[in-house]
């Protein structure tokens, strides 16, 4: 039976974020949405259009609270970079989302601000990388930190890391990789 929630756009985005965590995001119907969620059939529809603009709000929401982490990771890459990853697996129905540009209205301002936030983030902690290099350097930098941290989560998050299967600690090993990369960071 639907019934009225206190804040229903943050309900139906948290029920997204389940659904889309353990069925992926192509499973997920507004109908089906609504019915988890215990709403009326037409409040998705009516908070967020489509899945297209119910993907995009679940994205800047993803991209507001991988910053607000980041924000509160100490000043440095390996704080920056352990963050990224503890995010992504504490949230894998918003982190699933916010990477699927097909997905996704990109022309969305609230998307773009909360995706430039998050960047703006990492990227004071990959800063700490190279205070002295060329901006050049720095470009290259934040290119191999974050292909570092997303790749790791990637590779977890699927299974393709023996450890992910064995119950090893992702941080841990996310940390040894992140020091055998970028010794100079610590």
């Amino acid at each position: 039976m639907a019934y009225h929630h206190g804040d229903l756009r943050a309900a139906i985005l948290t029920s997204a974020a389940d659904m889309v965590a353990r069925r992926g995001a192509t499973e997920l119907s507004l109908r089906e949405l609504a019915r988890e969620a215990g709403v009326s059939h037409a409040a998705p529809a009516h908070h967020f259009g489509d899945r297209r603009g119910l993907f995009t709000a679940l994205a800047a929401d993803g991209f507001t609270r991988l910053a607000d982490a980041l924000d509160g990771a100490h000043p440095d890459f390996h704080a920056a970079a352990l963050a990224y990853v503890e995010f992504a697996l504490a949230n894998p129905g918003h982190y699933s989302v916010m990477f699927e540009p097909a997905l996704l209205d990109l022309a969305d301002g609230r998307l773009a601000e909360a995706r430039d936030r998050a960047a703006a983030a990492l990227d004071s902690g990959i800063a700490t990388l190279t205070p002295r290099q060329t901006s050049a350097d720095r470009i290259t930098a934040a290119r191999a930190a974050w292909s570092l941290v997303h790749g790791f989560v990637s590779l977890w998050t699927t299974g393709a890391l023996a450890d992910s299967r064995d119950g090893a600690d992702p941080l841990r090993i996310a940390s040894q990789i992140a020091y055998a990369l970028f010794p100079e960071a610590g």
